[in-house]
């Protein structure tokens, strides 16, 4: 018997995947799962909104946020594309998908959950915190709340690799096959060398 390793039915390239991309922007690792490669989809998931949901806790959740410009009584708005100037951390976070709609959400002033059946925390989630609050309790904590709002950048920058691999699928490395004479000659060899003994 031959020890050389044969084609599986799905050793073969993914083709590209926008519906893929499109998924594991949404929830990091959910375009690897539809494509059948579950314990990858599941690492990146795990990992990577773990490390967000850590940085947000780190920072007191209020490290995610967009920051509204004030415009002026005659110019309607909170700033739009022009608000992340002044707070371009956002530019990182987006890129973990659905966790951070959130902020968007309260920036545009959209709908809210009410406070009184849903607490203050759900109604109030990556809404743009006051300054005031921000600056006391940066003042009296450590580097923490830093190393948090890193956390949610990182991990939204590193779901732009994720969102690729599910676009372009795993890379497969092609696998020199020996051929049918160079696996009988190692079996001759061995029927030679019982025969001996």
């Amino acid at each position: 018997m031959s020890s050389a390793p044969t084609a599986q039915a799905n050793d073969k390239p993914h083709e590209p995947s926008i519906l893929a991309a499109f998924l594991s922007y949404l929830i990091p690792g959910l375009g690897q799962i539809y494509q059948g490669r579950y314990g990858k989809g599941v690492l990146f998931m795990v990992s990577l909104l773990g490390m967000f949901f850590l940085g947000q806790a780190m920072g007191k959740w209020q490290n995610v946020y967009i920051h509204a410009l004030d415009l002026g009584p005659n110019r309607p708005g909170r700033g739009g594309a022009a608000a992340l100037v002044n707070r371009w951390h956002y530019g990182g976070q987006f890129w973990i998908g659905i966790a951070a709609w959130p902020a968007l959400w309260q920036h545009f002033e959209m709908p809210l959950p009410n406070k009184e059946q849903y607490g203050t925390f759900v109604h109030d989630f990556q809404a743009e915190p006051r300054e005031s609050d921000v600056n006391t309790f940066l003042v009296n904590s450590d580097k923490t709340p830093d190393l948090g709002w890193v956390y949610t950048v990182v991990a939204g920058m590193l779901n732009i690799l994720v969102i690729y691999d599910a676009y372009a699928g795993p890379v497969f490395i092609p696998i020199p096959r020996p051929t049918s004479k160079e696996t009988a000659v190692p079996e001759q060899t061995q029927a030679k060398k019982e025969g001996v003994a």
